[in-house]
């Protein structure tokens, strides 16, 4: 791999120990997927946040790597962490999963990463310019910024995104590249998309069958923010795809219309979306009634304020958005409205990272099929619902 001379004084230690093993980390990665030099990247969004996930060892790892000096060099954004930082208590997070939790967010914010803890970093003003080099991670996060918004960035780690955040620098392969951005199979849908749980199920039935391969989707119509939000957050998770076109949806999508010919297609009916659906649910005894996976934007909290009035939620809907959002939503009324109807509305965390089974959850239901994976995924009993159902079912 060809390095500048100042990206080998960085590798030299010259710029410190942590720069140095952040270059380290990151020419490996590069050399593994023989990349031919560094790049720079104009942000950073980081995973790896929650204590559910990272328990002392990660934590401490965070904490030597701030000790040594470790400073961001671009914006870098976090992802949730697996508590609302003020209101544990009512969720009932144990006060030692909630000391631990603060040591990583202390951690990150000593090393100039900002603490916004969303998996929608773009909901909350971090929109990077279309065609521009990012390092993120988070799977919807990465397929939003690649497909909806055409910046570029590869399906990175916890530790790379920082690695990228401390040196301002990331290896160049992958879909950073021209080459790795054009479709590799046509997806045609052949059935009316009416809410956008049908969107989260065509991204789910899409990772399926897809694996990593790069969609090219047909007669999707025109689905809003949301939407494609959803749909990202599906195929990434059930297939691992970073990159999506649509035919007059994504900003990409003309020039990929140009290498269409010979790729094979497949369709999704409304069958398929039916039968994704009974492939997750069962029927939960006491499901905790759940929205905000990914996080909920404005125009989600307005709905769900709205489906709400006149209702007793006896506590069993919880909303999950981020501290931006939630600003907002407090000033428009949304969140005032929500909790008059005895909701919970929650920052920083969700339901994939959020020490669930310890907080006395007996069962899921939601209107994402990630949300619904996961919790499947973590031996819970679990219900796919639209949002205005899973409003009726958790009203008392």
């Amino acid at each position: 791999m060809y390095l500048t001379r100042e990206q080998e004084r960085m590798m030299e230690g010259e710029k410190g120990v942590a720069v140095r093993k952040s270059m380290e980390l990151l020419v490996a990665l590069g050399e593994v997927f023989e990349a031919e030099r560094l790049i720079p990247v104009e942000s950073a969004h980081i995973s790896g946040v929650s204590y559910k996930n990272l328990g002392d060892a990660g934590t401490e790892w965070l904490e030597e790597h701030a000790s040594m000096g470790a400073r961001c060099k671009v914006r870098a954004t976090l992802n949730p962490a697996g508590m609302d930082m003020e209101k544990w208590r009512e969720m009932n997070v144990t006060p030692e999963f909630a000391e631990g939790q603060r040591r990583v967010i202390d951690a990150f914010t000593s090393m100039g990463v900002e603490p916004t803890c969303t998996c929608t970093p773009y909901l909350i003003g971090h929109v990077p310019r279309r065609g521009t080099q990012v390092a993120w991670a988070e799977s919807n996060a990465v397929c939003f910024s690649n497909s909806v918004i055409g910046s570029r960035t590869n399906r990175e780690s916890g530790p790379t995104t920082l690695a990228s955040a401390v040196t301002g620098l990331t290896a160049l392969y992958g879909y950073r590249l021209d080459e790795n951005r054009k479709p590799g199979k046509i997806v045609k849908i052949e059935t009316d998309l009416e809410t956008r749980m049908d969107y989260s199920a065509v991204g789910y039935i899409t990772g399926k069958l897809l694996g990593r391969t790069v969609p090219y989707y047909k007669s999707m119509g025109k689905p809003d923010l949301e939407s494609m939000k959803t749909l990202g957050a599906a195929c990434a998770t059930s297939g691992g795809i970073a990159l999506w076109h649509g035919e007059g949806v994504t900003p990409e999508a003309e020039e990929a219309a140009r290498h269409l010919d010979g790729l094979e297609t497949v369709a999704i009916e409304r069958k398929d979306i039916e039968e994704a659906r009974e492939s997750l649910v069962c029927d939960p005894d006491n499901p905790t009634y759940c929205i905000g996976c990914p996080h909920c934007s404005l125009r989600e909290m307005a709905e769900t304020a709205e489906l709400v009035k006149g209702k007793d939620m006896d506590g069993r809907l919880w909303v999950f958005t981020s501290r931006g959002v939630y600003q907002k939503a407090v000033r428009a009324g949304h969140v005032k409205v929500i909790e008059a109807a005895r909701g919970r509305v929650y920052r920083d965390t969700c339901m994939v990272v959020a020490p669930l089974h310890e907080m006395g959850w007996e069962g899921v239901a939601t209107n994402s099929f990630k949300g619904c994976h996961y919790s499947v995924a973590h031996g819970f009993d679990t219900k796919l619902a639209t949002l205005p159902d899973l409003v009726e079912g958790a009203a008392k």
